[in-house]
């Protein structure tokens, strides 16, 4: 079982408000009040070390809606672009695709699966991408689901199979192939990505992974329990080394008893033998930007912000990352409206 980690009266409140305004996320997170996760099957690993700074005091800070120009948690629908309505028929979740083409001659496709909050991140992938499926998966409140919905080692590539079979239908092929595959997660659907990742399959197949404001863990002691997130540390390597593709974001939210996402940020760059840096910057939604950390395919930005348009406003930074990281490396088939 999870351990039960009791909230104190601030976080209640902030979690009221996030059910609450959330609605047109179509998810609920509690990111911000739920346990640490039950670690996959262990792996070799040194003794926990690294004692990560919590957010900074100065960090802690909220700006109106007035104030960043557009509520994060409703932003407005720019519609679907080229791409038809989210449709089902792939076991679990839906997906969207262009209306017409976004698959090569020979069946091949590029697809992305993003758990939590589906229509959000909806309206930043169809501004930039063209092309390439969308699979949007919701399993309710908490990472909890996610990791138990993929623990089984052959749930993922059941899903990739059925995404592939209902590609070829709606393109009228005998046959569809996922050429570029990726994970995308914000908040508590990291939990799905953590279980993906410590299976085989992930390491042959699993190109990208994009993490916004959503990865947690425990502590032993004072320091980061490495082992539960030692998956992301190897696609995180991997990554800095230049073999796959990491986009990792975090606002400056500080949760009870568990590793906070900037906590987990850092453990990350720490493994690969760097530390983010200092930077200012105005991001997407009305964030301001703290930090940031770049090695190889490795990419790592910092925010401040501890309220709920904070966590709401990291999914601003997927429109970026698709059009700069994911657009480029994929250069998947275009496709098309009526």
């Amino acid at each position: 079982m999870r351990p039960t980690i009791s909230s104190p009266p601030r976080v209640r409140a902030l979690l009221r408000g996030l059910r609450g305004t959330l609605i047109g996320l179509a998810v609920a997170p509690s990111v911000l009040a739920e346990p640490a996760p039950r670690a996959p099957p262990p792996r070799p690993t040194r003794t926990a070390s690294y004692v990560a700074k919590k957010p900074s005091a100065d960090t802690q800070i909220q700006k109106t809606v007035a104030a960043r120009g557009v509520n994060p948690c409703d932003t407005p629908d720019p519609g679907f672009g080229v791409y038809d309505k989210w449709q089902g028929g792939i076991g679990m979740g839906q997906f969207i695709m262009p209306k017409h083409g976004g698959i090569t001659s020979r069946g091949d496709f590029d697809v992305m699966i993003h758990f939590h909050g589906h229509e959000a991140v909806r309206k930043e992938w169809v501004t930039v991408m063209d092309g390439a499926v969308l699979v949007g998966i919701d399993l309710g409140i908490g990472s909890g689901a996610y990791e138990d919905a993929f623990q089984a080692p052959d749930v993922f590539p059941r899903l990739i199979e059925s995404v592939e079979r209902a590609v070829a239908k709606k393109a009228g092929r005998k046959a569809a192939h996922a050429r570029h595959i990726g994970l995308s997660a914000w908040s508590a659907g990291y939990g799905a990505v953590q279980w993906i990742l410590a299976r085989d399959y992930a390491k042959r197949h699993v190109d990208t992974v994009i993490l916004l404001d959503g990865l947690h863990c425990g502590y032993v002691g004072p320091a980061i329990n490495g082992a539960q997130i030692s998956m992301f540390t190897e696609f995180a390597k991997r990554a800095a080394a230049g073999e796959t593709l990491m986009f990792v974001s975090h606002s400056s939210i500080i949760p009870p008893g568990y590793a906070s996402t900037t906590e987990t940020a850092d453990y990350l760059v720490h493994e690969c033998g760097g530390v983010s840096h200092e930077a200012h910057g105005v991001g997407p939604l009305g964030m301001d930007m703290i930090s940031r950390y770049s090695k190889g395919n490795f990419y790592v930005r910092g925010f401040s912000g501890n309220d709920k348009m904070d966590h709401c406003a990291q999914i601003g930074e997927y429109r970026d990352v698709l059009k700069v990281h994911v657009r480029p490396r994929w250069s998947s088939p275009r496709g098309r409206g009526d």
